[in-house]
């Protein structure tokens, strides 16, 4: 059966994987950004370095199929994307001198950018999250375990509240998040993206 366990550094690689996999709105977004290094390296990677004692897996027959991971601080974690970690990519990716014109180039906007993350509207809700499950083990309950798994965590830290970002077109996730007692957050100007939150659970 499979089971929910910390992060270990072996699953680096299959973190990175599932990142890409489950890229675009859910789906496959290995032909949308031919790098396979960057989605991770934006959305998975720096949080297991960053913060691994937030990240978890669910393990399946020795392999990582799916993750969550996330910050208990957003501001804090803004402030070490950009004094620890964006120095280590911005030779591999500088910073753009005009507007994107690509998928690639509007990710590495983002890189860029992790001040996006401060966002007034949710600053009651100071923790974030990132959650991504392989399509083939998804309904079986490891969403619910891997975020049930988070929520405790932080809420073993004392962190009253955690929200997140996600695409407004991506019905399924919605849905899960739905489930877990996530409600809407009303944010203006961020045309295509949803936030939600919710409490996490005190020990």
């Amino acid at each position: 059966m499979p089971i929910i366990r910390p992060y270990a550094p072996a699953d680096r690689a299959a973190v990175a994987d599932i990142c890409v996999r489950t890229g675009d709105v859910g789906e496959d977004a290995s032909a949308l950004y031919p790098d396979r290094d960057l989605l991770p390296n934006i959305f998975a990677l720096p949080y297991v370095e960053l913060e691994p004692e937030f990240a978890f897996v669910a393990n399946d027959d020795g392999q990582a199929v799916g993750y969550i991971v996330g910050t208990a601080d957003t501001p804090r974690f803004v402030r070490r994307f950009r004094q620890e970690w964006l120095p280590r990519l911005a030779e591999r990716y500088p910073p753009l001198t005009g507007e994107p014109t690509t998928p690639t180039e509007g990710m590495v906007n983002l890189m860029h950018d992790p001040e996006r993350m401060l966002v007034p509207q949710v600053a009651d809700h100071p923790a974030h999250l990132h959650i991504d499950l392989l399509p083939g083990h998804q309904g079986a309950g490891l969403g619910r375990a891997l975020m049930t798994t988070f929520l405790r965590a932080l809420g073993a830290a004392g962190v009253p509240a955690v929200h997140l970002e996600m695409a407004s077109a991506n019905t399924r996730a919605r849905a899960f998040y739905d489930r877990m007692g996530f409600r809407e957050i009303v944010v203006p100007g961020r045309e295509g993206s949803t936030f939600l939150g919710r409490p996490t659970i005190a020990p």
